[in-house]
């Protein structure tokens, strides 16, 4: 057993340093497709996340901002100050819609200018469920077993690596939207084509300067994580990652609060 250790040792030590250097590129290599596959997860669920949040959610602060700017507009008629005028023009600024918003938004909302979901919030009627924050367990698996296997970065040549930009493009378009079946067939598709090209060994400087690329890939890719676990939303789906629903059902629970004491007050400033 000493003796065969030994001998890999000097198996070792006789090595090629381009050989060393190749498996240092390649485990680089690996590293970052984990990476960028983790990113692109969160990226998904914090775009699902902020998309659901708008949904179910925005309507409320319209409702809220909408209430301010009658508040301080009902202040500002009964105290005729022109501090509190100037803050109702602001106020109302704030809800004022812009130009050419409700021609992109048609279809969308009803006449109140609310979602269903949230119409039926506001009317304590039952709220449709929302689609799936995250994708399935099914299509979370497929990504990730066709990001690391037609990943770009393993490209040895340039139409190579098109054949697998526009791919994984699809792969990506497939992921966002959740569609496991679609995944599949992208599988099928990529089961079924050519095999990468074994990668052959190259000249040091070469291999450095991969190991050069894959480094600044690897601070862009954290600079792109931070910012969407520093963002707001990013920040909120992080409190409940494994049940995001329900922390949106208690903050528009909290929006419905603010509601109905902001209603109660312009109840009572218009009330006298």
């Amino acid at each position: 057993m000493k003796e065969r250790l030994n001998e890999r040792a000097q198996e070792r030590s006789a090595e090629r340093p381009e050989a060393r250097l190749e498996r240092a590129v390649r485990a680089a290599e690996q590293a970052l497709i984990e990476f960028e596959i983790a990113v692109e997860t969160f990226r998904v669920e914090v775009e699902n996340f902020s998309r659901l949040h708008h949904q179910k959610l925005g309507p409320m602060y319209t409702r809220l901002d909408e209430l301010e700017a009658l508040i301080a507009e009902a202040t500002a008629a009964r105290t005729g100050d022109p501090e509190d005028h100037r803050r109702a023009d602001e106020a109302r600024a704030r809800v004022m819609p812009m130009p050419g918003v409700e021609e992109l938004f048609h279809g969308w909302m009803d006449g109140d200018g609310l979602f269903p979901e949230a119409a039926a919030m506001l009317t304590d009627q039952p709220v449709r469920p929302p689609q799936r924050v995250r994708p399935s367990e099914e299509a979370r698996k497929l990504y990730r077993e066709l990001a690391r296997k037609a990943h770009p970065d393993l490209a040895q040549d340039d139409r190579e690596r098109e054949r697998r930009d526009e791919f994984i493009s699809r792969v990506n378009a497939a992921y966002g939207r959740g569609d496991a079946a679609l995944l599949r067939e992208l599988a099928e598709e990529w089961a079924a084509g050519p095999k990468p090209a074994e990668q052959q060994p190259t000249e040091s400087e070469e291999l450095y300067a991969r190991l050069e690329w894959l480094a600044q890939r690897k601070e862009l890719l954290t600079a792109v994580a931070q910012e969407l676990e520093e963002s707001a939303i990013g920040s909120m789906l992080r409190m409940a990652p494994d049940d995001p629903d329900t922390l949106l059902d208690e903050i528009g629970e909290k929006l419905l609060a603010q509601v109905a004491e902001r209603e109660a007050e312009l109840v009572r400033l218009t009330a006298s």
